[in-house]
């Protein structure tokens, strides 16, 4: 399986695109893991820094209701 950033060919990952975001988090709302995921180590990490930016903006939820 390949990384979903890697494929799309992104650079910069947006912490404005939620609906991108909201696809490596779980159903509580916790980030995935690299191999749930499916993200490269570089981008991994850079996912985990756009959604925990989102959710102190307000842009995604820390925790299911």
């Amino acid at each position: 399986m390949a990384c979903y950033f890697c494929q799309k060919n992104v650079k910069e990952i947006d912490y404005k695109d939620a609906e991108v975001l909201s696809r490596f988090v779980s159903s509580t709302y916790k980030i995935k893991a690299r191999k749930k995921s499916g993200l490269c180590a570089l981008h991994q990490r850079g996912t985990a820094k756009a959604i925990k930016r989102a959710r102190q903006l307000g842009l995604m939820p820390y925790l299911a209701k």
